[in-house]
């Protein structure tokens, strides 16, 4: 087996261990605070003795999530600490006090009184024990951003530094290209000359209004028709770049030319 499945086959047991523990735990310090609460006023109604105890337990339980919300966020909840020690502290003391019962405090041996605190004191623990548990699996200890989140330096320099070309498999960047950025960042390439390409993240270029003009003019007479979707595919397909206002251009331009021809043919018959 290996060290991995060896730790996760520990947890798992430990948490069965823990689970049956705090049931146990609880169930013995539930069942003595019922019967104390039977023989102090309580005895004539059997539901209201067994719904006593809850009125401390669950403060136990409810403070011991309410602490395990504030952990999650990474804040002190003083009222959550507060809930779970009030019902802790009242659970051992009660059941430590319900142990001389109709005896006087003198004949009692000590060992009882060892009894009736270990099962609420072993619920407490436990129950903090398991609730540490699940916020180790919610969100595991050391837990650190990767390094791949963090960008890395001179990253906007080449990006504004580097020629403006069609986009390639070796411009992307990865964990083991770390290296030639920060050599490319302090050694930029030279500008591109031509003031129409630009580069925006590895992008392809854009091109000039008469190389998109004849491009869709060839476009238009292959499909037979002229619209901004013919255009737009066309300039794509030769891994160039063109925006809404440029094609609304670009199509105005070659639906004048459609025109003039039409009026010249019109005229000449």
């Amino acid at each position: 087996m290996t060290a991995h499945a060896v730790e996760r086959f520990a947890l798992g047991a430990a948490g069965i261990v823990i689970i049956a523990l705090t049931g146990g735990a609880f169930w013995l310090s539930y069942a003595h605070l019922a019967d104390i609460a039977g023989h102090h006023g309580l005895g004539s109604s059997p539901i209201r003795r067994w719904a006593w105890p809850a009125t401390l337990d669950a403060f136990i339980i409810a403070g011991e999530l309410l602490m395990l919300r504030a952990g999650l966020r990474h804040v002190t909840d003083t009222w959550a600490i507060g809930v779970t020690a009030i019902g802790s502290v009242g659970s051992i003391a009660l059941n430590v006090a319900g142990v001389t019962g109709t005896r006087t405090a003198g004949t009692v041996p000590l060992l009882d009184y060892v009894v009736a605190a270990v099962p609420p004191g072993a619920a407490m623990v436990a129950f903090a024990v398991l609730m540490r548990q699940i916020h180790e699996l919610v969100e595991p200890p050391g837990s650190q951003p990767t390094p791949n989140s963090v960008q890395a330096p001179g990253s906007s320099a080449r990006a504004t530094g580097q020629h403006a070309g069609p986009l390639t498999e070796s411009s992307s960047v990865d964990a083991h290209t770390e290296p030639h950025v920060a050599v490319s960042a302090r050694s930029p390439q030279p500008l591109s000359a031509d003031p129409t390409s630009k580069a925006r993240g590895g992008r392809p270029p854009g091109a000039p209004l008469a190389e998109l003009v004849a491009i869709g003019r060839t476009a238009a007479a292959d499909q037979g028709k002229l619209t901004r979707a013919v255009v737009r595919k066309a300039v794509e397909d030769r891994d160039l770049t063109i925006g809404s206002e440029r094609l609304t251009e670009v199509t105005g331009i070659l639906r004048a030319e459609r025109t003039t021809t039409a009026n010249a043919g019109s005229r000449s018959d």
